[in-house]
Parts: structure tokens; C-alpha cells; sequence
């Protein structure tokens, strides 16, 4: 056994970090920042894990493998970490993956730091992600792992401290094991603040349903004769439910919902769908939903504008019978309004139904200002001013000046990204570009006050590639390559199960939601201003961000420690 020194936090020092096994040493390190290890990187040298998290609150780290000579049957254990009293973190209730890898030949459109390589992405789980039993026979298995002759691979490791765990400092030891017995140990120091995350997220998402979006993509194989559709819906949108909202994720509720139309004009949501809606809410804690558009069951807003009211009324009685003052009900009523004839749309459909006063909000996926030339609109078709409440630009579309002037008129910004689109560089959403562009957009909009963000695709847009797990090349024409847009998650039924396997990217956002949280704390505590003063330096604007990941690790720390310093 090759043995190299660590020193842990509390002074102990293991002396264990390199296996030489017939006759190869595997070298093993980890990493707890937000940064993607290719298979061609070389080994680091961090060993031991010092972790922080609040409670309520999933924090993960990665466990990465490289060896001069191959390695066989690689396994990776979970140890239980111990506070003081007998508290326990169980590592039986961590969640353990291995980071598959794709090749990259092409890069993304506009990715001039592009290198060709193998990228890992999908996380293959080691057991179920809702049962938790170990998962059967399929095309890919976590362990145990072969692992090449110099080749870097990785796990992916995610704890999860409950509400009601004690505040402390937690320690314990992770293990890897390989073929003869051999074992590397990796200790493991895990502080837990003394703070909670709400239950229910303050930042809103709209990244669609996966499942939905499954639909017609396993429907297109059956006709085709590739492979069949899960024969249970239901448990797959459980599944995918239940994977959105542990990343902190807006579900969407897959039971119908809509007002239906009464004899005397009327319109009514029956009791049993508010009754389902209620429990959906509570279960996945959705923030935000996305209604049914009263366009087409309305024809003219103006003309029927007691019908669109009638209509409205219903959600508002709903929402009121509901009693979860915390969701936001809004129609998504245009897509990227690009012409004249799309303006004039949102205006005339906007305008009737703000004039309403619903509970039901009008999100336009649209920049707040307009400008010949710029951003796809023209001022000569007149502003949305007046039409919208939740404007939703892309990244590099926002301009802090004209989203201020309508956020002072209580109107809500929110953002998303698509393609690789604007002159400049933002935080673009694919493989091949860094993962920490996933983690920066949480930051950059807390401090210009944007409140949701949102994403299409439904997180599995596989219709274009020839194989989600082979094949980064998710959307584009013959020449433009956009690696991984549309997708954040991968099929299931590759790995044991039908449904969604993580990614690297989803943990990436799920921490960019988790970061926000601590921002959203400070900010109810009366300190966004001392906050301000540790989110600015790293998230100067969609175009300048700090590109290390470790400096938000940092920063986080700090900002916990605000949280902690202010009481409760």
C-alpha cells in the first residue's frame, strides 16, 4: 500500500489515500466545488471532505479515481457521520452515484474554449431513488466499476441534513474498495449550521415536466419499434416529482386542473381538484404553477371580456380555497413574441386579463424594454408595458435600469437561457461549457432582485439524439451542436427504472437554488445589504461573474455565518 499523510480538521492524521493493487496505485482524491473533472485531468491531492450545510438541506462532493494500470470491481461505501450526544448523520440515508461519461467531438456553438474529451454528466445511482432498493439488471450499473488504465472517473456523493438534525460538527469515513479487499479510506467533516431552509423555496421555477415531455418521446420509439413505453405513468411521474422537488424544483401536477364551464355562464374547479392540487403542493412544495391559457376557451378578450372574468373568477376562488398564499398561479402566455403580430397579441390579451385583478399572473417570455435590432423586437410595435406581470428575459437580454422601473411597479422578473444566443458570453446551459454556469444565475439574480427562473424542454428533450447517454448532441441542425441543451436529466431505464437519473448539472442548479435560499434568509432578516456585500464581487452582471468555484464556496460560508450571527 502506497500511504501519503492527510492531516484532518481536529489534528488525527490517515494515512491512507493510494492502494497499490496488482500492481497499480490507484490514486484517490475529492473535490467539493463546482467543477466538472474530465476523464484526461490529472489526480489531485485533496483527500478529506469539509463540508457545510444548513439543515433541511442536501450538500454532495465528489469522489474521483485514477490509476496507472486498471483497477477491478471498484465500490464506493457510505459511513455514518457522528456528532456529539449520539447524533447521527446515517450514511445509509446518503445518496451515492457514479458519473458516467460521454464523449465530446464538437463543441457547443460559440464555445471557443471547447477541447474535444470525454465529459461526464449522467449520475447512475447506486440504488433506487424513491425506494432505495438496490436497482436490477440494466445497460449501465454504478458498481461495482472497472475502472481503466489511466482514466479519471468519479462518484458523486449527496447528503441530505434533516430539519431536525443538531447543529454541529459531524465526522465520519467514506470508503472505497476494490478487487482482494483493499480499501481507501476518506474522512469526512460535515458542519451543520444552525439555521433551517424553508420547506418551500423562495426562488420560483418553470422547467417544465420531464414526464410530460416522456410522453411523446417513448411514444415516437414505440411507433418505431425501439423499445416500449413504461407501463406505469403514474409511478413515473411520482418518481420525477419526487426528484424535482429534492433538488428544489417546482413539480408540475400531472392530475387535470382547469375550470370548467357552469349552465349560468359560470365558470368552476371542482372541490376534488383543489383537494388534489393541495396535496400535490404540499408534497412536492411548489412555489409557482403554470395554468391552462384561456385562449381559445375565451376568442376575443375584449369582446368576451365577462367570459375571460368569469374564467379568472374560478382560479380565484380556487387559489382561495386552496390556502397556500405562497403559490404563484400564471398563464404562460406568449413564447418569445418575436413580430408585430406577437406584440399586438400580448397586448390586447395581457392588458384584459390585468385589467381583472386575478390572482392569475401573466408571464411573457419577453426582455422589458424594446429596441430596433436588439433582442428579436422593435419599439415600432409598441411597449408591453401595462400587459405583463412576470417578465422573463434571457440571460443576456436583461438590463438591470428598465427591469428596476418595472419591478417599483410590482411587477416580477424572472430569466432563463436557451441556445447559445448574444453577442457576449452569459452563464449558457451546456456539457461542454463550465458547471458552475448552472450555480452563477441564482447569484447574479438575487442581486437584481429576479425572483424565478426558468427553463423548456421539460429537462428531457431527447428527440434529437440518437442516445441521451452516448450522445451530447441533444439539439441543432446539421451544423450548429448545442451539447446537452433541452436536458438535464437522463432515462431512467438505462440504469434499472423507469423514470429520470440525475445529472451533474441538475446538482448544480439544485445548489444555485440552496445558495439563493441563504441570500432570500438575509434579505427577510433586514441584512441584504451586508449580503450585497458578499454576492456582488462574485456576480457582477450576466456577462462578468467569477469564474473560480471555489470563492462561492467561500462565500457561502460567510453568508451562513451572517444567518447564524442574526439569530432568529
Amino acid at each position: 500500500m502506497n500511504k501519503t499523510c492527510v492531516c484532518l480538521l481536529a489534528g488525527a492524521v490517515l494515512c491512507v489515500v493510494g492502494l497499490e493493487t496488482a500492481g497499480a496505485e490507484l490514486r484517490v482524491w475529492t473535490d467539493v466545488t463546482t467543477r466538472r473533472v474530465l476523464r484526461d485531468d490529472a489526480a489531485g491531492t485533496e483527500t478529506a471532505v469539509k463540508i457545510s450545510a444548513a439543515k433541511n438541506e442536501w450538500e454532495g462532493f465528489q469522489i474521483l479515481l485514477r490509476s496507472d494500470a486498471a483497477v477491478a470491481s471498484i465500490t464506493v461505501e457510505a459511513g455514518d457521520l457522528k456528532g456529539p450526544g449520539g447524533a447521527v448523520l446515517r450514511g445509509e440515508d446518503a445518496r451515492l452515484y457514479r458519473q458516467h461519461q460521454m464523449e465530446l467531438t464538437k463543441g457547443t456553438y460559440r464555445n471557443k474554449a471547447f477541447k474535444p474529451g470525454w465529459y461526464p454528466d449522467p449520475l447512475i445511482p447506486l440504488r433506487h431513488p424513491v425506494t432505495g432498493e438496490p436497482l436490477g439488471k440494466a445497460r449501465f450499473r454504478a458498481v461495482p466499476f472497472d475502472l481503466p488504465a489511466e482514466e479519471t472517473h468519479g462518484f458523486w456523493v449527496d447528503i441530505y441534513v434533516p430539519a431536525e438534525a443538531q447543529a454541529d460538527e459531524y465526522r465520519g469515513t467514506y470508503r472505497v474498495k476494490a478487487e482482494g479487499g483493499k480499501i481507501i479510506d476518506i474522512p469526512v467533516a460535515l458542519t451543520v449550521w444552525d439555521f433551517a431552509l424553508p420547506r418551500v423555496s423562495t426562488l420560483q421555477t418553470a422547467l417544465g415536466s420531464p414526464a410530460g415531455r416522456m410522453r411523446s418521446y417513448y411514444r415516437e420509439r414505440a411507433k418505431e419499434g425501439k423499445e416500449k413505453e413504461p407501463s406505469d405513468w403514474e409511478a413515473v411521474e411520482i418518481q420525477c416529482a419526487e426528484m424535482l422537488t429534492e433538488h428544489r424544483l417546482n413539480a408540475t401536477p400531472w392530475h387535470g386542473l382547469g375550470p370548467e364551464a357552469q349552465a349560468d355562464g359560470s365558470f368552476r374547479i371542482p372541490d376534488e381538484q383543489i383537494r388534489e392540487l393541495r396535496e400535490f403542493v404540499d408534497r412536492y412544495h411548489v412555489n409557482a404553477i403554470n395554468v391552462r391559457s384561456p385562449v381559445g376557451i375565451v376568442n376575443d378578450p375584449e369582446k368576451e371580456r365577462d367570459k375571460l372574468y368569469a374564467w379568472l373568477k374560478a382560479w380565484d376562488v380556487a387559489a382561495a380555497k386552496l390556502d397556500r398564499p405562497g403559490v404563484t398561479f400564471y398563464i404562460y402566455l406568449k413564447d418569445e413574441p418575436n413580430d408585430e403580430e406577437a406584440y399586438k397579441f400580448v397586448q390586447r390579451w395581457g392588458r384584459a386579463i390585468r385589467e381583472v385583478k386575478s390572482v392569475v399572473k401573466v408571464m411573457v417570455v419577453e426582455q422589458t424594454w424594446t429596441e430596433k435590432g436588439m433582442g428579436g423586437a422593435d419599439s415600432a410595435w409598441g411597449e408591453l408595458h401595462g400587459a405583463v406581470d412576470i417578465w422573463c428575459p434571457l440571460f443576456h437580454l436583461f438590463r438591470a435600469e428598465s427591469a428596476a422601473k418595472r419591478q417599483a411597479l410590482g411587477e416580477a422578473i424572472w430569466t432563463y437561457t436557451a441556445l447559445c444566443q448574444g453577442p457576449q458570453p452569459s452563464p449558457w446551459w451546456h456539457i461542454d461549457y463550465p458547471l458552475l454556469n448552472y450555480r452563477v444565475p441564482a447569484w447574479i439574480s438575487w442581486r437584481y432582485g429576479i425572483r424565478g427562473l426558468l427553463y423548456w424542454g421539460g429537462m428531457s428533450y431527447w428527440r434529437q439524439t440518437s442516445d441521451p447517454w452516448t450522445d451530447g448532441w441533444t439539439y441543432g441542425g446539421e451544423k450548429l451542436v448545442y451539447n446537452g441543451e433541452g436536458t438535464i436529466v437522463y432515462p431512467g431505464r438505462d440504469v434499472g427504472y423507469d423514470g429520470i437519473a440525475p445529472s451533474l448539472r441538475l446538482k448544480a442548479l439544485r445548489d444555485s437554488v440552496e445558495d439563493y435560499e441563504y441570500m432570500a434568509i438575509l434579505e427577510r432578516k433586514g441584512l441584504a445589504g451586508e449580503a450585497r456585500k458578499v454576492v456582488e464581487p462574485l456576480a457582477e452582471s450576466w456577462f462578468e461573474w467569477q469564474p473560480d468555484p471555489a470563492e462561492y464556496e467561500k462565500a457561502r460560508v460567510r453568508l451562513a455565518e451572517m444567518i447564524v450571527g442574526a439569530g432568529n
